[in-house]
């Protein structure tokens, strides 16, 4: 048994789960307050627990940038009482924020947020099918959605998990079909290989931007964002799907859609954008040393956070799509422009050869 293999394997996924968790807390913390700015308002810059104002100079700056709220936030959740409706059907009840939060979690297993450091690969399972095991993880997070639909037993949350069902199916086969023209070009479905690709030939967003913007637009309905959160809708579903929750369960939900922010946002670094590479300051090969290795992480964080921010920046800017003009958009704009995508990559690529 390879116990170095083990032992370094727990110590990364310690790391990303750690991560992801601390991106989707301070995620929500960046929501509000760039709503905030946008908005003309101040946002969170209140909430501290009491010895912030002991520490000189830090503590009263981190009061008023919010970054306490995220700790109180998650206390809430943990504290408030957990109600169940009388009606619900319970044992789907209870299960759907879990079948909604773990394939977002699962998402990242195969992600490489950076190149190598020492002799260890940074990514947890560099498999040879990554790009097929991220789509058929993502479209398992559905499921959740339609169960919490069903099991609250009431009109509003029904009508969100419809909704779901009916945008999923609009939206997913573009979002499959957008990847095509990439696997084309590269010839291989690993992650770690296409980033390898874009780091000796460039960026793939330059090759395929067409696939690029199919996969992002999609990205917004693949994670319930504005413009497309129609299976929540507050103005006209109340809460959607999760109407009848609260507590963690409630939590756990919010959990699911800003860890897909994190998993998307990520297959976008991935796959159009070089991942960890950078095509100047020698940052587009493996890297040689622990400080390179720790240079590529920081690139891709930085990607992922610039992808962060306008999925947030979108929410606000942006009203929500009517239920059929999405899917319109699916099946009669998108569906039509990924074939033609790969129709035209496929002539061209013949074309060179």
């Amino acid at each position: 048994m390879d116990w170095n293999f083990i032992i370094f394997s727990l110590v990364k996924l310690a790391i990303i789960v750690g991560v992801v968790q601390g991106l989707v807390a301070y995620s929500v913390l960046a929501e509000r307050k760039i709503s905030a700015w946008i908005q003309d308002r101040v946002g969170p810059n209140r909430c501290a627990p009491p010895f912030a104002k002991y520490i000189p100079v830090l503590g009263p700056l981190l009061t008023r940038w919010g970054m306490f709220q995220p700790l109180a936030d998650g206390l809430k959740f943990m504290f408030k009482e957990d109600f169940t409706p009388a009606g619900v059907k319970k044992i789907y009840f209870f299960l759907a924020p879990a079948v909604a939060v773990i394939p977002a979690m699962l998402t990242v297993a195969v992600i490489p947020f950076g190149s190598v450091m020492g002799n260890q690969k940074m990514v947890l399972a560099d498999l040879n099918v990554g790009i097929l095991y991220t789509f058929g993880i993502v479209s398992m997070g559905v499921y959740g959605i339609v169960l919490a639909g069903y099991a609250a037993n009431s009109k509003y949350p029904m009508f969100g998990g419809i909704r779901s069902s009916a945008q999923m199916i609009s939206y997913e086969i573009s979002m499959g079909m957008s990847v095509i023209p990439v696997l084309l070009i590269v010839g291989n479905l690993n992650l770690s290989h296409i980033i390898g690709w874009q780091a000796t030939n460039g960026w793939m967003v330059l090759y395929s931007p067409i696939s690029f913007i199919i996969f992002m637009v999609a990205s917004f309905a693949e994670t319930n964002r504005t413009p497309f959160d129609l299976p929540e809708a507050e103005t006209e579903l109340v809460g959607g799907y999760h109407t009848e929750y609260g507590s963690m369960k409630f939590a756990l939900f919010f959990l699911a859609e800003y860890s897909n922010m994190v998993s998307s946002s990520a297959m976008m670094v991935t796959l159009f954008f070089g991942g960890w590479t950078l095509p100047f300051w020698g940052l587009d090969h493996p890297a040689n040393s622990i400080g390179m290795g720790i240079a590529h992480i920081l690139v891709f964080m930085a990607k992922m956070l610039f992808f962060m921010v306008v999925f947030i920046w979108v929410r606000w800017m942006f009203p929500r799509f009517r239920y059929d003009q999405l899917m319109d958009l699916g099946w009669r704009r998108f569906l039509p422009l990924a074939l033609v995508n790969i129709l035209i990559t496929a002539l061209w690529l013949w074309m060179r050869s």
